[in-house]
């Protein structure tokens, strides 16, 4: 007697992806990326980011980012990493080595992670919406950066003259007011 396997599909009713019946779970997990409702936060980093997770394990592994233990150690420079992965894509950076390619633009990659957020420049998909103000980001840390705009947040302090700022590229830009550093030369020569 011949057993038929009945497949079925789930769909997310908010971005339209199918998921079969065998992965009725990864549904359920890609829900949590919409409403970010985790049901593991993380007490550090929730704070300010929302950051959580749909396993108490992947909590777990990264709650060694705050305990400061770090066994893994670089064999090129004086790094130390929590995790064996963290160690191999950093070594990359030392080898050159980047592995994952762009099948649109050829652009080379050292993690998979940085791949799909590249692609993202492709496609136009910005899945990180401010819940503020609606504006949309390709990358959850620019959505952090933004946010800190709505909190008045300002932990950026020039030590010369004490304005602050929101984040540390306008503290950097700011500096040069102080240093008289002019980094970009006109060709025109004015």
């Amino acid at each position: 007697m011949e057993m038929m396997a009945i497949t079925w599909c789930f769909n997310c009713t908010i971005c339209d992806i199918d998921f079969s019946s065998d992965k009725a779970n990864s549904l359920k997990m890609h829900i949590y990326k919409h409403t970010k409702d985790y049901p593991f936060m993380c007490p550090e980093c929730g704070k300010e980011c929302g950051r959580g997770f749909t396993r108490s394990r992947t909590l777990k592994d990264h709650m060694t980012v705050h305990s400061g233990v770090r066994p893994f150690k670089c064999s090129f420079c004086d790094r130390s990493f929590n995790h064996k992965v963290n160690l191999l894509v950093h070594e990359r950076i030392h080898t050159g080595e980047r592995p994952y390619v762009c099948s649109l633009c050829s652009k080379a990659f050292r993690t998979t992670v940085a791949l799909h957020v590249h692609q993202r420049v492709h496609t136009g998909e910005k899945p990180y919406i401010c819940d503020v103000c609606g504006r949309a980001f390709s990358q959850q840390s620019s959505l952090c950066v933004h946010r800190r705009v709505h909190l008045n947040e300002r932990s950026y302090v020039c030590h010369t003259c004490n304005k602050s700022f929101n984040n540390p590229q306008n503290l950097k830009l700011h500096l040069r007011v102080h240093s008289g550093e002019r980094p970009y030369v006109c060709e025109l020569h004015c």
